[in-house]
Protein backbone atom coordinates (compact mmCIF):
# COMPACT_ATOMS: atom_id res chain seq x y z
CA UNK A 1 0.00 0.00 0.00
CA UNK A 2 1.26 3.46 -0.91
CA UNK A 3 2.11 6.13 1.33
CA UNK A 4 0.87 10.01 0.37
CA UNK A 5 0.69 13.52 2.37
CA UNK A 6 -0.50 16.13 -0.24
CA UNK A 7 2.19 18.99 -0.47
CA UNK A 8 -0.21 21.12 0.52
CA UNK A 9 -0.99 19.13 3.71
CA UNK A 10 2.87 19.48 4.67
CA UNK A 11 2.85 23.30 3.90
CA UNK A 12 0.04 23.57 6.17
CA UNK A 13 2.45 21.48 8.77
CA UNK A 14 5.71 24.07 7.85
CA UNK A 15 3.46 27.37 8.33
CA UNK A 16 2.85 26.01 11.90
CA UNK A 17 6.32 27.49 12.50
CA UNK A 18 6.12 30.99 10.93
CA UNK A 19 7.52 33.69 12.61
CA UNK A 20 7.21 37.74 12.86
CA UNK A 21 10.65 37.92 14.69
CA UNK A 22 14.12 36.42 13.97
CA UNK A 23 16.01 37.12 17.17
CA UNK A 24 20.01 36.34 17.02
CA UNK A 25 21.05 34.67 20.50
CA UNK A 26 24.13 34.22 22.33
CA UNK A 27 22.94 30.82 23.45
CA UNK A 28 19.69 28.56 22.54
CA UNK A 29 16.50 29.61 23.83
CA UNK A 30 14.74 26.62 25.13
CA UNK A 31 11.57 28.67 25.85
CA UNK A 32 9.52 32.20 24.75
CA UNK A 33 11.32 33.85 27.99
CA UNK A 34 14.64 32.54 26.84
CA UNK A 35 14.99 34.66 24.11
CA UNK A 36 14.72 38.17 26.11
CA UNK A 37 18.14 36.80 27.97
CA UNK A 38 20.07 35.82 24.58
CA UNK A 39 19.05 38.55 22.45
CA UNK A 40 21.32 40.54 20.46
CA UNK A 41 19.89 41.42 17.45
CA UNK A 42 16.32 41.17 16.33
CA UNK A 43 14.18 41.88 12.70
CA UNK A 44 10.59 41.80 12.43
CA UNK A 45 9.38 39.50 9.91
CA UNK A 46 6.05 38.50 7.75
CA UNK A 47 4.45 36.05 5.82
CA UNK A 48 6.07 37.97 3.00
CA UNK A 49 9.56 36.70 3.78
CA UNK A 50 8.49 33.19 3.51
CA UNK A 51 8.28 30.73 0.46
CA UNK A 52 7.72 27.29 0.40
CA UNK A 53 8.93 25.04 -2.55
CA UNK A 54 9.81 21.24 -3.43
CA UNK A 55 12.51 20.12 -0.69
CA UNK A 56 15.98 20.06 -1.44
CA UNK A 57 15.58 15.98 -1.67
CA UNK A 58 12.30 15.45 -1.43
CA UNK A 59 8.64 16.53 0.53
CA UNK A 60 8.95 20.32 1.01
CA UNK A 61 10.60 23.25 2.28
CA UNK A 62 10.12 26.51 3.65
CA UNK A 63 12.65 29.66 3.47
CA UNK A 64 12.64 32.78 5.43
CA UNK A 65 14.38 35.50 3.93
CA UNK A 66 14.72 38.13 6.61
CA UNK A 67 15.61 41.68 5.29
CA UNK A 68 19.18 42.87 5.83
CA UNK A 69 20.97 44.64 8.03
CA UNK A 70 19.28 44.32 11.50
CA UNK A 71 20.32 46.56 14.14
CA UNK A 72 22.55 44.89 17.16
CA UNK A 73 21.45 45.90 20.34
CA UNK A 74 23.84 43.72 22.24
CA UNK A 75 27.21 42.91 21.76
CA UNK A 76 28.01 39.25 22.21
CA UNK A 77 28.57 36.05 19.98
CA UNK A 78 25.57 34.75 18.03
CA UNK A 79 25.05 31.07 17.91
CA UNK A 80 21.37 30.71 17.56
CA UNK A 81 18.23 32.14 15.51
CA UNK A 82 14.96 31.88 17.22
CA UNK A 83 11.60 32.42 15.25
CA UNK A 84 9.06 33.75 17.34
CA UNK A 85 5.18 35.10 16.93
CA UNK A 86 3.27 36.52 19.36
CA UNK A 87 4.92 35.22 22.57
CA UNK A 88 5.77 31.72 21.61
CA UNK A 89 9.02 30.33 20.73
CA UNK A 90 8.51 28.70 17.16
CA UNK A 91 11.54 27.32 16.38
CA UNK A 92 15.37 28.05 16.95
CA UNK A 93 18.23 27.29 14.06
CA UNK A 94 21.84 27.39 14.68
CA UNK A 95 24.39 29.41 12.84
CA UNK A 96 27.87 29.77 12.34
CA UNK A 97 29.19 31.07 15.77
CA UNK A 98 29.44 35.39 14.91
CA UNK A 99 31.08 38.27 16.95
CA UNK A 100 28.30 40.89 16.67
CA UNK A 101 28.50 44.62 17.85
CA UNK A 102 25.93 46.78 19.64
CA UNK A 103 25.57 49.70 17.19
CA UNK A 104 26.04 48.00 13.85
CA UNK A 105 24.07 45.36 11.21
CA UNK A 106 23.53 41.62 10.89
CA UNK A 107 22.08 39.86 8.13
CA UNK A 108 20.45 36.60 9.13
CA UNK A 109 20.92 35.12 5.76
CA UNK A 110 17.59 32.47 5.13
CA UNK A 111 16.37 29.66 7.49
CA UNK A 112 14.94 26.64 5.65
CA UNK A 113 12.64 24.44 7.63
CA UNK A 114 11.97 21.37 5.53
CA UNK A 115 10.03 18.30 5.94
CA UNK A 116 10.31 14.98 3.86
CA UNK A 117 7.51 12.65 1.98
CA UNK A 118 6.56 9.72 4.02
CA UNK A 119 8.20 6.59 3.34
Amino acid sequence: MGKLVPDAQIDLQLAVLEGDKVTACSAQPAVYADIATYALADQTISGANYTKANGDVDGRKNTCAPAAGAVIDFSGTATHIAVEKSGALKEVFTCTSQALTAGGTVDFGNLVHEIGDVS
